[in-house]
């Protein structure tokens, strides 16, 4: 009954999947289908965690975040769980030999959203690095299944992917994380006064990041290609729109791609995929 259990806990990390981000979820849909739960599984873990610190504001998040650490490491060495999203996650990394340096520097950068601060350039890219770019490894052990050579080959692009992402989500959010948070990711950057200069170097920090990693995602194995061909150009369109709008109005919403613009980027990815144009 044990592989019920799994199952089951599996089934949950794809529900949380469906009911946090559409987006990510669509992505998931392109990849090969042997993929698509140990994604979900990695996706449930990483979401739950930053759930902890950016949600959990009548509870002490720092209790809870170390109680999660504490419960992962022991997921991870007894490979068993009562928490369906520990258990689905340990599956995943014991299956495929994620490294716990991974982990640790993800939650380590949890850790780090429970302050109120500004970053410098160095805070900036370890923060890049625990909250994004790890994450982007983890889903490349679970891509390359245990080839190693080719996982460290792919490494650097996929670092720079995840490091566009966050990026994108920085300057997407930067409202709520000033105001809600007390938070600015950019270093050197005044949410008070955030101007055009500003906003248009991070813009081509970005583009670079988004250059560097499309090399990558042409190289990736063709069961995950598609799915992370998908995100990198969910995650251009919403940049692109970002690009188009003012530092003003940055400061005042959040941008958004609507969801019917979503289906018409799967779309359009999984067409021009099948075309071999990029």
């Amino acid at each position: 009954m044990m592989d019920f259990y799994d199952q089951t806990t599996l089934e949950c990390a794809k529900l949380i999947t469906q009911r946090y981000s559409t987006s990510f979820t669509l992505g998931i849909k392109t990849l090969d289908k042997k993929l698509h739960f140990p994604i979900y599984s990695i996706y449930g873990f990483v979401r739950y965690a930053d759930e902890i610190v950016d949600t959990f504001h009548d509870h002490d998040k720092a209790d809870l975040l170390r109680r999660f650490k504490k419960d992962t490491y022991t997921a991870i060495e007894e490979k068993v769980s009562l928490n369906p999203v520990l258990h689905a996650f340990q599956l995943v990394v014991n299956k495929y030999q994620i490294d716990l340096d991974l982990i640790e520097a993800f939650l380590y950068s949890m850790e780090l959203d429970l302050e109120e601060k500004n970053y410098d350039q160095a805070g900036y890219e370890e923060y890049i690095y625990g909250s994004a770019e790890v994450v982007g490894l983890m889903c490349l052990k679970v891509f390359c299944d245990g080839n190693q050579e080719e996982y460290e080959r792919l490494l650097p692009p996929a670092k720079r992917l995840g490091a566009a992402f966050q990026k994108v989500n920085f300057i997407r959010d930067i409202k709520s994380d000033f105001e809600d948070r007390g938070r600015v990711y950019f270093p050197g950057v005044d949410f008070t006064t955030f101007s055009k200069s500003a906003k248009e170097l991070i813009e081509a920090d970005i583009q670079a990041d988004f250059d560097a990693a499309l090399i990558g995602i042409k190289q990736l194995p063709k069961e995950a290609r598609m799915g992370v061909y998908l995100a990198y150009k969910y995650y251009l369109k919403l940049f692109r729109k970002i690009k188009n709008c003012p530092s003003s109005k940055i400061k005042e919403q959040r941008i958004r791609i609507p969801n019917g613009r979503k289906f018409a980027i799967l779309l359009s990815t999984y067409f021009s995929h099948r075309l071999g144009v990029s």
